[in-house]
């Protein structure tokens, strides 16, 4: 809901209730540049303009489509310089689609895989008594050992990329 900015200041509490985030959140915004720096009240009290309400919104909306927050810090002090930083926020969304369109199909290769194992299985539990050990993980080594060269898409990709460059792979 918009504020009426009519010189009002809102306290962190006040700032956090309206935009659904914690006090600790909307300082850690603080502490990486994306939300101007509060006055403080004549106790110390963090006092925000109600244009915070709507920066805090924003930086919620870029968060939750992909961008990070050191993109965002890198952004926002564009614009707080006067800048107009929509064409790297245009090249960054093309960047960050075609990532995801990656990690799709590195998932659906994953799902593909696990799907037949899972077929294999299926028919090894038929053959195997219920309090038997069927040694599946076993099994799917011995029938792909090349497996043991991949890095899992369900990996976050900065850990992913990290583990490969230690491995000596690029993509």
């Amino acid at each position: 809901m918009p504020i009426p900015d009519s010189g009002r200041t809102l306290r962190s509490g006040e700032l956090a209730r309206l935009t659904g985030v914690s006090r600790d959140t909307l300082r850690l915004y603080e502490r990486r540049g994306l939300l101007p720096a509060p006055g403080r009240s004549e106790s110390g009290y963090r006092r925000y303009g109600t244009s915070a309400a709507h920066r805090v919104r924003l930086i919620r909306a870029a968060l939750s489509i992909g961008f990070t927050i050191d993109e965002l810090g890198e952004i926002f002090a564009a614009r707080d310089r006067g800048l107009a930083p929509c064409r790297r926020v245009h090249a960054l969304a093309i960047q960050k689609a075609s990532s995801l369109e990656a990690r799709v199909t590195e998932m659906q290769s994953l799902l593909g895989a696990l799907r037949l194992a899972i077929r294999d299985w299926d028919q090894e539990l038929t053959r195997t008594g219920p309090h038997e050990r069927a040694g599946l993980l076993e099994k799917f080594l011995a029938l792909h050992p090349e497996s043991t060269a991949s890095v899992s898409p369900m990996m976050s990709p900065g850990l992913k990329d990290r583990l490969q460059r230690r491995r000596g792979h690029t993509q």
